[in-house]
């Protein structure tokens, strides 16, 4: 017997849906939040907030209807299932967002959008067992959730595998790649045809098969130089599949939540194939730029020359302006926290100081923004690409810090190069150069950098944290 009578039934429905809508707006609020430094840790408040409601609300909703369907004694099997699963997932959680260093986030963003994925193919496979999705459309939602879930899974997993140096980097090349997609995706439109017109577990399963295999070669092609595109594009596969999973389970919040996260991805991903010269029907097609060889790998570019980090702050002393360029380097090195002390005293010193930040440093969309606010560094010194490349002709000394492939001549210099017609930074520019690196091993697109043998370039080697302290006890 139901727990709850008819009518207070009804009004629990009706404030779950106004809890629903507040969320949604909470959520929107989130990535207006978000679009500005200033802005930022209010738009993660909104988000969280939304998020604590939406999930509150959905658990008195599952609730509820446990209580319709079984009355009390369902309701506590029920209640104790959502703790488990909520406790279970808090655990792992916390434990992961506590351990993980930065230079890990990207990899394990890649990684939490294989489990939206795989939550998709479930919660597909779940509805048209049950058989709560028998019309038509209902089925068209399935076998399009399982989709798109599938291939956000298999997907997100080679991203983390080559983000986090499980699977190697270079583009999988097989003959006739992109025929074997389309063929792919031709199977899978009868399939289905055949689910659609006779629903059977067979085409449903031979299709989540198919995309699993479509997901693994998608990303698979892409070389791991162009994994920062591939993060964004997934999280917007990731925002599709979550509203699929709404449609399938008649969630409106989550259909809403979906769409903000896939438009909001897609938007995100155009930005950074423009930031990289790529085109956006190629980055969907997966393989993109594959085409070119690895051009200016064995070209003898002569000989580098070396600095010391008391030179280095002699140099800082005798320069008016200095622009720090980081990449995935200072992440590493974990050297954004001297970076930040250097910047304070060279500006108390009357240094005009500055950051140079390339849309794909790192290897995360805004990896090193980031970096640079944890560590403090006031947000109207930090650049974008475009608003400070004119700037570095105008420059005395530049501080290269972990960053490689961003600042590679090569991309306007060579034709032939896997980074060609990519918008890099241009330091060169510069009065000085100074590249902070381990060694001369080339970036992670795989290529020399002819940045390093340049007249007006020295390289400081070694740990980049410790170098920069160096500078800081030399000034």
């Amino acid at each position: 017997m139901s727990l709850l009578p008819l009518d207070a039934s009804a009004v629990l429905s009706g404030a779950v849906r106004v809890v629903y809508i507040l969320a949604a707006l909470l959520f929107i609020l989130a990535l207006a939040g978000l679009s500005k430094h200033e802005t930022a840790r209010r738009g993660n408040v909104a988000g969280v907030v939304g998020m604590v409601l939406a999930v509150g609300a959905t658990i008195v909703l599952g609730l509820q209807h446990a209580d319709a369907v079984g009355g009390a004694r369902n309701v506590l099997i029920t209640a104790i299932l959502i703790a488990l699963a909520m406790s279970i997932g808090a655990v792992i959680g916390a434990w992961r967002a506590r351990t993980v260093p930065m230079t890990g986030m990207p990899e394990l963003v890649a990684l939490l959008h294989s489990f939206v994925g795989l939550a998709a193919v479930l919660v597909g496979l779940n509805s048209f067992l049950s058989g709560e999705s028998s019309d038509a459309v209902g089925l068209v939602e399935v076998f399009l959730g399982v989709f798109i879930g599938a291939i956000t899974l298999t997907g997100s997993l080679v991203a983390w595998a080559k983000l986090s140096g499980r699977m190697k980097s270079a583009p999988l090349m097989l003959p006739a790649r992109h025929l074997l997609n389309l063929l792919g995706l031709i199977a899978c439109l009868g399939l289905g045809i055949w689910f659609v017109a006779a629903p059977a577990l067979l085409p449903l399963l031979l299709m989540t098969l198919i995309a699993l295999a479509i997901g693994f070669h998608l990303v698979a092609s892409i070389g791991g130089g162009d994994m920062p595109v591939v993060v964004s594009m997934l999280n917007s596969y990731s925002g599709w599949a979550a509203a699929a999973a709404g449609f399938m389970l008649e969630n409106a919040l989550l259909i809403v939540t979906g769409a903000l996260v896939g438009s909001s991805g897609a938007i995100l991903s155009y930005i950074m194939c423009k930031a990289m010269n790529r085109s956006f029907i190629s980055v969907i097609a997966g393989g993109f730029g594959a085409e070119v060889t690895a051009g200016g790998e064995d070209r003898d570019y002569g000989t580098h020359r070396e600095i010391q980090a008391a030179e280095v702050a002699e140099l800082l002393k005798n320069s008016s302006s200095v622009v720090i360029a980081p990449g995935y380097g200072m992440a590493v090195a974990q050297a954004q926290y001297p970076v930040a002390e250097l910047t304070r005293k060279l500006r108390e010193a009357g240094v005009r100081v500055r950051f140079a930040i390339h849309p794909v440093a790192g290897r995360l969309p805004g990896h090193m923004n980031v970096l640079l606010a944890e560590a403090k560094v006031p947000y109207d010194i930090v650049l974008e690409l475009d608003e400070i490349n004119d700037d570095f002709a105008d420059t005395d000394t530049v501080l290269v810090i972990g960053a490689n492939d961003t600042v590679n001549p090569a991309a306007q210099d060579e034709p032939g190069s896997p980074i060609a017609g990519m918008p890099v930074l241009e330091v060169w520019n510069a009065a000085d150069v100074v590249v902070f690196k381990r060694s001369m091993a080339p970036g992670y697109a795989g290529v020399q950098n002819p940045l390093f043998f340049k007249e007006n370039t020295q390289m400081l080697f070694g740990d980049a944290k410790q170098r920069v302290d160096d500078i800081l006890a030399a000034l």
